[in-house]
């Protein structure tokens, strides 16, 4: 992903009013961010705990979607899955996180949903957290093909947003 400036982040955002996306907080690292590491930007906003924002790059421009997480969890002694990264974790670790459609599918109040890491931090768990049946492949290898998954599934949420 190519380094964006935080007028770029807030104007990808497709499913949101300008209002809205200029009230937005970006993650506290903001500025540290490592842009070539990432295939998916996503962060939880912390004046605001149940939003979040992912941000992906499509066709060489970025494109955003605010989500909102629901507001009970599951428990962590049930296991749960991301998926975004297909991350096997305590369900407390996953929450469902719905965006509203864009246009006026949005405006008509239609939205979609999916499980997601809670702290939205999926393009790092697909690179480090590598599943036991995969880690006797190289780990290069695995991370790369996860991380392009990744970004194949959060273009599929994507397009579900933009339909």
């Amino acid at each position: 992903m190519h380094a964006l400036t935080e007028k770029q982040v807030r104007r990808s955002l497709v499913n949101c009013s300008r209002s809205e996306a200029e009230s937005m907080t970006l993650p506290r690292t903001f500025a540290e961010t490592p842009w070539e590491e990432l295939v998916v930007l996503g962060w939880r906003d912390p004046r605001a705990p149940l939003r979040g924002y992912l941000v992906v790059e499509r066709e060489g421009r970025p494109v955003g979607v605010a989500v909102r997480a629901a507001d009970t969890r599951m428990s962590s002694g049930t296991p749960a899955m991301c998926l975004l990264c297909q991350t096997a974790q305590a369900g407390s670790d996953v929450s469902l996180f719905t965006a509203r459609r864009a246009g006026e599918a949005g405006r008509n109040g239609n939205t979609v949903g999916t499980y997601v890491c809670a702290d939205l931090a999926c393009a790092v768990r697909a690179r480090v957290e590598i599943p036991p049946w995969l880690r006797e492949r190289d780990p290069e290898e695995v991370a790369a093909e996860r991380t392009a998954e990744l970004e194949q599934r959060v273009h599929g949420f994507l397009d579900a947003v933009l339909r």
